[in-house]
């Protein structure tokens, strides 16, 4: 793919309409390295190929702003509001999740053309807007969709992971190799004492809705660990038995690791030569001294009970996360697992209509994430952002932070 060719020129006096473009432009070259082959695979139901997500990103501003506010709105194409919807109810019917790597049609071009023509129209409607009262309720639409897409970034680059982790050639998304990481100290102990602390997003900046509203809550005195565990440290959790001990999982983690005949995490491997791993720079040698990700909460949770140690609330990590004491590697490396259920903070409200499923409704079986990963774009973290998946996802980048 050639991702320059499809740059929107940028309009150097609204900064929101510059911004769009340099997202929109970001999300193509992340896909520029892939054949289209590559972007029309889907490797498991979890999972979306590339030119789905290109799609998708783009049918959400069609949906959610041109549709309502563009003067004789036409649709791209009318069979796009089906194909490409995810899981807005209220939107309408949607074609199902596990079979979009059936999608053949529309082509990858005929993709970029459909973003091509939305970018446009979409910069049309912000300067038509410009300087008139609609203007602000506008820009949050904009800025959310924007903020919905770098999500999207994130899984392209996990999706194609999981897509190339199932071919035997074990290719390599990016050239050259990962930088190595130089040992680490042994793990020191950060201790925060009891008290009540302020949780959730404070400010004019943006936020999800599931941060809000900012709330007051009462934390024990804890430890957090300084740094994120390690692949050395996970592997003496494997070499000690750790995946054939009941005593440390919970009785559906275990379940889950002897139905999949688990033994490591997702994307390593052993052979002659020893441990390997598999990332978007291919298959390389295990670095003991670099975060262990890829871990699912039932994982991290037997590895912190086999430590000694436990998961951290999410109210514990944000309280150390707003603290000075020198936290290392919170965001950038890997989203943390911590104990907590998804679940509304008091006073949370959905938004009406369709935008209203965006994240509450999905309040149900999953555990909390912090911090930010390395396939998180840039400017996209936050120390309140809740990210959240099930117990069993391990094809995120996730890591553990141990707490006491």
């Amino acid at each position: 793919m050639n991702a320059q060719a499809d740059r929107l020129p940028l309009n150097t006096i609204d900064p929101l309409a510059c911004r769009f473009a340099q997202v929109r432009a970001h999300s193509l070259e992340l896909a520029a390295p892939l054949s289209e082959e590559d972007c029309c695979a889907q490797s498991m139901p979890d999972a979306s190929p590339i030119k789905w997500h290109l799609a998708h990103t783009t049918w959400f501003f069609e949906t959610f702003l041109l549709e309502r506010r563009e003067r004789n709105f036409k649709p791209f194409h009318s069979a796009f509001r089906v194909l490409f919807n995810s899981y807005y109810n209220g939107v309408g019917d949607k074609h199902a999740r596990p079979k979009r790597g059936l999608l053949t049609r529309p082509a990858l071009k005929e993709v970029i053309a459909y973003r091509r023509n939305v970018d446009a129209r979409m910069q049309a409607l912000l300067a038509s807007h410009a300087g008139t009262d609609a203007y602000a309720e506008l820009a949050q639409l904009v800025e959310l969709g924007l903020q919905h897409e770098q999500q999207h970034q994130e899984l392209m680059l996990t999706d194609v992971l999981h897509l190339f982790s199932c071919n035997p050639l074990f290719p390599a998304y990016a050239n050259g190799k990962p930088a190595a990481h130089a040992p680490v100290e042994p793990l020191q102990w950060l201790k925060f004492d009891a008290g009540i602390v302020e949780i959730g997003h404070e400010g004019d900046g943006f936020c999800f809705d599931n941060e809000l509203p900012c709330h007051r809550q009462f934390v024990e005195r804890f430890q957090l660990g300084l740094r994120l565990v390690t692949n050395g440290e996970y592997l003496a959790f494997i070499e000690a038995g750790g995946y054939r001990d009941p005593a440390m999982w919970l009785s559906e983690g275990w379940d889950w690791v002897n139905r999949e005949g688990l033994a490591c995490p997702i994307y390593w491997q052993k052979d002659e030569g020893g441990w390997k791993t598999f990332g978007l720079h291919g298959l390389q040698t295990l670095d003991p001294h670099a975060p262990a990700v890829h871990i699912s909460y039932f994982e991290a949770d037997a590895y912190a009970r086999w430590a000694g140690a436990r998961l951290p609330t999410e109210a514990e990590w944000e309280h150390a996360a707003r603290s000075s004491k020198g936290l290392k590697q919170l965001f950038g490396v890997c989203w943390q697992w911590t104990s907590s259920s998804y679940a509304a903070y008091p006073g949370f409200k959905t938004a009406d209509g369709a935008l209203g499923e965006y994240n509450g409704k999905f309040m149900s079986n999953q555990y909390v994430l912090r911090g930010s990963s390395s396939a998180t774009p840039e400017g996209h973290a936050r120390i309140s952002y809740r990210n959240f998946f099930p117990a069993t996802a391990r094809w995120q980048v996730m890591g553990i932070r141990l707490a006491k």
